[in-house]
């Protein structure tokens, strides 16, 4: 009795893995394709926001995804952006390119529509490494990126940035 008890366990286990796994798996192919949108950035926690234009490329598979792009502000300002994660069906990391203190590491879990990651810069940025940066599907055509951090002077969380994308 002991033995099957152990054995359904175990079975039980692996169903709900591959299952967590293939909802990790819809959610990463639904984020495929091409993407435009608008937006804004604050270069640091307590600047005025610039306006951006930005188109991103997603490449995904069953586990991860590559997002690579380009967001211009100011009409003269261009910058490259781009994102590499993975999930292994419980959490997600990966790496985040773009920012000026070179390629952060991104680390966190899903929810629902949404990919919630901490981000650890490689140098400090408003006064520590960390920020948090939400992936948001919205609908079926909808993609929203949101970076907030902490502002150094009142400890507050502040939005850094907020992307908002349609499919093309």
């Amino acid at each position: 009795m002991k033995k099957s008890l152990v054995g359904l366990l175990v079975a039980s286990a692996l169903c709900f893995g591959s299952a967590a796994h293939a909802a990790d798996a819809d959610f990463l192919k639904s984020l495929e394709g091409n993407w435009a949108g608008k937006g804004s950035v604050k270069v640091d926690a307590d600047s005025s926001p610039i306006n951006v234009n930005c188109k991103f490329a997603s490449d995904t598979t069953a586990s991860s995804m590559a997002l690579d792009g380009s967001c211009t502000g100011l009409v003269v300002v261009s910058r490259d952006i781009g994102a590499n994660i993975k999930t292994d069906g419980k959490s997600y990391t990966g790496t985040y390119i773009g920012s000026s203190t070179g390629p952060a590491g991104l680390s966190g879990k899903r929810s629902g529509n949404a990919l919630n990651l901490g981000i650890r810069w490689a140098s400090d940025v408003n006064g520590d490494r960390k920020a948090q940066l939400r992936l948001e599907k919205v609908g079926d055509n909808g993609m929203r990126l949101t970076t907030t951090d902490k502002d150094p002077a009142t400890g507050k969380s502040v939005v850094i940035s907020d992307i908002n994308l349609r499919r093309l």
